[in-house]
């Protein structure tokens, strides 16, 4: 026996609205997987790793004064070490740092992040050059030294004598001349009122610019740091007995302004009466002869107690000190005959 058959289920339509809303959620599931895939993107370019340095560990990157956010994210690309300009951009605005990018040279190490450079010029973590100014360098040849420092820029004049101290100092590239110059002498400044303050009580002389021409005279007369106390101390000794220092370093300068004479010294020049000549003036002259280091200085304010008045080369690069007259004639002779030994090796080739 046949039953009824069964009624036929009705196929759903799918209306054109429907169609539309699926579509619309298809399409907007796509376009928010391709935004999640593009910030995922991002965030690699902005934390991973950069591209690789052309050459060596590290890249040199100027960043001039004034320069604009795009500016920067386009020089950098050009110079290799970022890969999406558009994205360091981002970085910097979201982040805050576009406001505090400084001017600068800057070492950008292989494979750097934009975060890590982003943060390394936000910070003004700059290359820091070095210049050595050596101690006894008159203030002209300092200047000099500065003028030849392709790297530094603009013009530094020439200051006091004995104004400068002699140390290694940073800079950046292209600083002005100038502004490095007035650290030199600001260092002084600052080490100057420190030693003035803590110097030993009843020296022989009253303010510090004395006190930096004596250290400039021991920095000429000893290049042995371990001589200098003594040196200081001989001088500052006959400065208390009004005996004349009698340095070849002070009738140098009276000449030349510093400049090697390349000779020795005639014994017409040191019989002028000049006010640098101190066989022939009692005291200090009136200014430094060179830019004296710390040593020197704190040599002549803090000096060793000795009753040494004199001092004469030894041969060997260094000097021996006297006390008394007698020894110290004793110590010239015998130079003396050393410098007469030198001179006949060198008039016999050597062979002696």
């Amino acid at each position: 026996m046949t039953g009824k058959p069964k009624p036929r289920s009705k196929a759903r339509r799918v209306t054109p609205a429907l169609r539309l809303f699926v579509g619309l959620i298809s399409g907007g599931a796509v376009f928010g997987l391709v935004l999640i895939l593009l910030l995922v993107g991002a965030l690699w370019e902005y934390g991973g790793p950069g591209p690789a340095a052309k050459s060596g560990q590290e890249t040199l990157f100027e960043l001039r004064h004034g320069a604009s956010l795009p500016e920067i994210a386009s020089s950098l690309k050009r110079t290799g070490v970022i890969g999406s300009q558009s994205v360091f951009m981002a970085a910097a605005q979201v982040t805050g740092s576009a406001r505090k990018l400084k001017a600068g040279e800057y070492a950008i190490k292989s494979h750097a992040s934009i975060r890590d450079i982003l943060s390394d010029i936000a910070s003004g973590k700059t290359v820091r050059r070095q210049i050595t100014i050596p101690e006894g360098l008159t203030s002209e040849a300092v200047v000099g030294k500065l003028a030849t420092e392709p790297l530094l820029s603009g013009v530094a004049p020439t200051p006091a004598e004995g104004s400068i101290l002699p140390e290694t100092y940073e800079f950046n590239r292209g600083e002005d001349r100038a502004q490095v110059l007035k650290r030199m002498m600001d260092a002084q400044d600052r080490l100057m009122a420190l030693l003035w303050q803590n110097r030993q009580a009843d020296l022989p002389f009253q303010t510090p610019n004395e006190a930096i021409t004596l250290a400039s005279i021991v920095e000429k007369e000893t290049g042995k740091a371990s001589e200098r106390p003594r040196v200081a101390a001989v001088f500052l000794n006959r400065l208390r007995m009004g005996m004349r220092l009698q340095s070849d370093p002070t009738v140098i300068y009276g000449i030349s302004q510093g400049r090697a004479l390349g000779r020795g010294l005639r014994a017409s020049e040191l019989a002028e009466v000049t006010v640098y000549n101190t066989y022939q003036i009692s005291g200090l002259p009136p200014t430094p002869i060179a830019n004296p280091g710390r040593e020197a200085l704190v040599a002549v304010l803090d000096p060793p107690k000795t009753d040494e008045l004199y001092f004469v080369a030894d041969g060997t690069g260094g000097h021996v000190f006297a006390s008394t007259l007698e020894e110290h004639q004793r110590n010239v002779a015998k130079w003396r005959r050393i410098e007469k030994s030198r001179a006949a090796s060198e008039a016999s080739g050597g062979k002696l």
